[in-house]
């Protein structure tokens, strides 16, 4: 009977056995990649006041000092709202802006696609600095819709790289049939088009209110009072003094952002299915 490591791996018929070593290296960048972040989880538990790892004892005390203290809360609640709300921005905006690069016939199409995709290819640092300024004049620094809009520059190239790829998937044959019968093409859009790729659409949502929620860099620089976010709190912390309940948060975030992308996964899955 043939073991599973000389079956064909590939329609090129390499083996498993053949991809051995591809396999091992997979598996060590992953570990690089994932280790060092996993090492944050048992470290929140421990009852040291310091970050300590392996923990000597074990505790909760850490996420109660989060749950008990109420700028933690603020911060949280802000990093939430300016989630959702960037979320319900960048989405519509990035499809749209997919949608009519995806149909244009003219060169400034792709000129005004790789225009959008400049905040993730800046540093974000000049990304922050540049808002920043703009923000002094217009006094949106330390405003939640400061904040969103902000975030929405980042998270708009992520919805239009992901909705982008949905369309070329996508049979436009359906989309000119529809028209051909009367409809509009925003009209064919919505009954046709965005029916068929809507789990791209939530995808894309999901990675745009995660881009807003874990975003630190544009923070530091245009949220704090009443409107610091989450992360700017704990890069401040983090600065100031070494403070467990760091870890307690990140622990937190990490199960959240698995949650929510396991779920997109699995909902995606089931519909191919």
């Amino acid at each position: 009977m043939m073991s599973w490591l000389d079956r064909p791996a590939s329609e090129t018929q390499i083996t498993h056995r053949n991809r051995l070593w591809l396999y091992a290296l997979g598996i060590l960048t992953l570990a690089f990649l994932v280790l060092p972040t996993l090492i944050v989880v048992p470290m929140s538990f421990s009852d040291s006041q310091y970050l300590e790892f392996p923990p000597r004892r074990w505790s909760l005390r850490w996420y109660e000092a989060y749950f008990a203290s109420a700028s933690w809360m603020d911060a949280t609640a802000t990093s939430l709202k300016a989630g959702i709300l960037t979320a319900l921005i960048a989405t519509p905006l990035g499809t749209a802006a997919a949608y009519g690069f995806f149909h244009s016939r003219f060169w400034f199409g792709n000129l005004g696609f790789w225009l959008l995709m400049t905040p993730i290819i800046v540093p974000v640092i000049l990304v922050g600095i540049a808002i920043f300024y703009a923000y002094v004049q217009l006094k949106l620094v330390n405003s939640l819709i400061g904040i969103v809009l902000a975030h929405a520059v980042l998270a708009i190239p992520i919805v239009l790289v992901i909705v982008t790829s949905a369309l070329k998937s996508f049979d436009a044959n359906q989309e000119r049939a529809a028209q051909s019968l009367g409809a509009s093409r925003a009209r064919a859009f919505f009954l046709v088009v965005m029916p068929q790729i809507r789990f791209p659409l939530v995808t894309a949502a999901i990675f745009a209110f995660l881009t807003s929620f874990d975003e630190v860099v544009v923070a530091i620089f245009i949220s704090g009072g009443p409107n610091s976010t989450l992360t700017r709190n704990m890069f401040a912390s983090l600065r100031d003094q070494i403070d467990p309940t760091i870890a307690a948060i990140s622990s937190i975030m990490i199960a959240a952002t698995t949650v929510l992308i396991l779920l997109t996964q699995l909902r995606g899955g089931g519909r191919q299915r």
